[in-house]
Order: structure tokens, then sequence, then C-alpha cells
């Protein structure tokens, strides 16, 4: 396959960032910091590191990260059996993978959520690999999650196209050199999507799939 498509999963395939927003918002809350759920739901995207120091601090994050991550792991693991994919997440996967496209995640999750979520989307054999939190050193906005989806592709980055749905998938894409599509489902404003490095804008994955003709997947034509 020589050409991948790379995907982030939370808000761009199953519908969970309101639930991180929620449970981020009460696992602050059970510690004694008041961030507003606005905040909250614009940091959604960073990994659980950069997410606290991005909300309280880096010098508080330094003290409180692990027992916040840990909260929230717990909090939103109740959700686990019940995470939602975004209308035709899956049948988008599938599309792509039968026009022989490498269907990669680049996602913060690792572990049993990326399992859950994987268990959502319900199209793991359209999926080539993952490039979950585990396997990076650095999240998003750094572009090593894409590198590392792109490495795992086999593509330059000049045969990938990357969506996403948070300012923080913008900025990682553009910065590993990918052609970067955004959908609105995670609730990012479109013009901070734009200003970020979004080439294109949908509404969710079912608009993607529906107008994957006049989209970025078909300027990338295969090689074949």
């Amino acid at each position: 396959m020589e050409r991948a498509a790379v995907f982030d999963v939370d808000g761009t395939l199953v519908d969970t960032n309101h639930l991180h927003v929620a449970t981020w918002w009460e696992a602050f809350r059970q510690a004694g910091h008041h961030v507003p759920m606005h905040a909250i739901h614009r940091a959604v995207g960073l990994g659980s590191e950069d997410l606290v120091a991005h909300l309280i601090g880096e010098h508080r994050a330094e003290r409180e990260a692990d027992a916040l991550s840990s909260a929230h792991k717990v909090l939103y693991g109740q959700y686990f059996d019940r995470l939602p994919a975004l209308r035709d997440a899956g049948r988008l996967l599938r599309r792509l993978d039968h026009e022989g496209w490498a269907v990669v995640l680049a996602t913060s999750a690792g572990g049993a959520e990326l399992s859950a979520l994987r268990r959502a989307i319900g199209a793991d054999d359209a999926i080539t690999a993952t490039a979950s939190a585990d396997d990076v050193s650095e999240g998003k906005p750094a572009p090593e999650p894409v590198e590392h989806a792109l490495e795992l592709a086999g593509v330059p980055p000049e045969r990938a196209l990357f969506v996403g749905d948070t300012v923080w998938d913008m900025k990682a894409g553009s910065r590993a050199g990918v052609c970067c599509v955004a959908v609105l489902c995670g609730g990012i404003p479109r013009a901070d999507l734009v200003e970020a490095g979004a080439e294109a804008v949908y509404d969710d994955p079912a608009q993607l799939l529906a107008s994957l003709a006049d989209s970025p997947f078909a300027r990338l034509p295969s090689e074949r």
C-alpha cells in the first residue's frame, strides 16, 4: 500500500470528546481545582500530562499530573462498554482500505482505552496499524505521533493524509508535512481548524465518506 490515511480517534471516529471534558472536570474538581469545561474542551486531544500542564500550569502539573490522570482514567473507564462511534466511521475506514489506502490510527489513547475505542469503531479488519500513546515520547501537537504512523504505513508525508478534529491534530499533521483534513464533530470551530492547518473541513465521518470523490483523498491517486 503506497498511500496512508492516518486518523485521530477521539472526536474524529468516536464521539468521546465531551465524555473526556466531563471526566477531566470531575478529576480536577476532586483534586480541588476549578477548571472551566470550555477550557478543558479546547485542551482535549493533548496527552494527559500536557493537558494537565496546559490547564493548571507546569509547576502544579509536575506534582499532580499522575494523580489527576489516574482519576480521569477511572472516571472515563466507566464508559468503555458504551463508547459511541460517529456515524459511518467504520464504513469510511473500510472504504479507504478497499481503495488501497493503509489506514493507520494515531491517538493519545493506549491500553484498555484504545481497545475500547477500536471496539466502538468496529472496523479492525480495515486498520493496518495503530500509533498509540504507548509508542511515542511526545504527543500532539508534536509531529511524532503522525510521523510514527507514517513509519508504520511505510509511506512518506506526501503520500498521506491525516484526519483529526482538534487544533492539536492539525498542528501535529502540519508539522509532520502531511495534508490535514478536519472534522467538526469534536466541537472545535471551523476557523480554528483552518488556521491550524486544515486544508478541508467536513461535518463528520459520514460527510467525508459521501464527499470522498471531491476531497483531498481524490487528489492523491494510487501509483499503481
